[in-house]
């Protein structure tokens, strides 16, 4: 078992760094369906469940420490390339495809917990928050809002284990909905020549290789800023069981990074990729508390899942009927939801390689506020 606080922090980044490598450089297919970091929470939950990691102050002490001082700094990062001007450069329609695309996924949450509330654990609606937030974000803003909320370790394992199954079941929807494209499009009467102004848009500005400077530069403002953010965070007022000192600290780091995001500092090289290694870090952190023993629970919260895509089903295609919007913004919207920046821009790229870049700015929007819908969707299920 293992008891010390810095051979802990040493055994989490050793197999961050198995996992990553893996998964860049065999090009097995498993990694297709299975994300690296859905596979680091699993396997530090099972060496958990198994007792390698002890649960004495030291070590889960130093884990919380890491991990408030890392989240800040990693949604900082992520937002490094969202670029507030191209957004708006997507036009009303699209903007408003995206918001009703997040929007009927917050009424998945609310319709699911209804029907199942009874049967679910408690605290449930606290790790439902946080699988909204990856639905409206990505991993970055679960783990955000996991951090906030103190989602149960074990419930939260069973929504990342939801979010995984959801995600690639998904995603093979997104892409065969490629061969049906012109018959929905004829359904809907949809125009798609508004779509041609956005063809050529280059989307995010190319980098600088990553060097020295530009990775001291990355870790120690990210880190800085997390300290200060964390400290006038702690200095604000708690509202409800949502607006915390950590809810603040949050808001205050991604408000900057949308800001910086529009500059050229956004622009520095190996933002995204510290970024990725404090993400390991944080779901390691996070999973170390899991105890995978208990089980029965789980399939209760895949039931969840199901009932939060039919209804997004339903609301998008009724939007897309009422409003006579193509299938190619509604697909792209979904996925940037579902799966985020490393799925949307592929599924954008089927449907049309000059419209990537549309991909990449809705996961970017869902980059920010992914967070901010988790939450919204935990407070509402805590009042049903």
């Amino acid at each position: 078992m293992i008891t010390d606080g810095f051979l802990f922090l040493g055994v989490l980044l050793a197999l961050a760094a198995v996992i990553v490598y893996c998964e860049k450089r065999s090009r097995l297919a498993f990694f297709r369906y299975v994300p690296g970091f859905v596979l680091m929470y699993i396997i530090t939950a099972l060496l958990n469940t198994v007792g390698v990691f002890s649960q004495d102050d030291e070590v889960v002490d130093l884990g919380a420490g890491v991990q408030d001082a890392l989240l800040p700094a990693m949604i900082l990062l992520l937002l490094f390339q969202c670029d507030i001007r191209k957004i708006i450069k997507l036009g009303p329609k699209l903007l408003l495809t995206y918001v009703v695309t997040a929007f009927s996924i917050f009424l998945g949450f609310v319709v699911s917990f209804l029907i199942l509330h009874a049967v679910l654990d408690p605290e449930a609606w606290k790790a439902l928050g946080a699988l909204a937030a990856s639905w409206t974000g990505g991993s970055a803003n679960m783990v955000a809002v996991q951090s906030i909320l103190h989602a149960p370790q074990d419930v939260f394992g069973y929504v990342l284990i939801v979010d995984t199954i959801i995600y690639s079941l998904w995603l093979l929807v997104m892409f065969g909905s490629v061969s049906i494209s012109d018959k929905f499009n004829k359904w809907t009467k949809a125009d798609t020549r508004y779509l041609d102004v956005h063809a050529n848009d280059e989307g995010t500005a190319d980098q600088k290789p990553i060097d020295l400077t530009s990775l001291i530069c990355v870790i120690g403002f990210s880190i800085f800023i997390s300290a200060a953010a964390s400290g006038i965070g702690g200095l604000l007022p708690e509202i409800g069981v949502v607006i915390t000192s950590s809810t603040w600290t949050i808001l205050i780091v991604s408000v900057l990074g949308l800001v910086i995001g529009s500059t050229k500092l956004g622009n520095v090289a190996g933002s995204n990729e510290v970024a990725m290694v404090m993400l390991y870090m944080i779901i390691g952190i996070i999973a170390s508390q899991s105890d995978f023993a208990s089980l029965g629970q789980a399939p209760l919260y895949l039931v969840a899942g199901v009932i939060v895509m039919i209804v997004h089903i339903a609301v998008v295609v009724l939007y897309a009927k009422l409003t006579r919007t193509e299938l190619f913004s509604l697909a792209v919207a979904s996925t940037a939801n579902i799966g985020g920046i490393a799925s949307a821009p592929v599924v954008a790229s089927a449907f049309n390689r000059q419209l990537v870049p549309v991909g990449v700015l809705f996961a970017l929007i869902g980059a920010f506020a992914g967070t901010f819908f988790g939450l919204m969707t935990a407070q509402v299920l805590s009042l049903l």
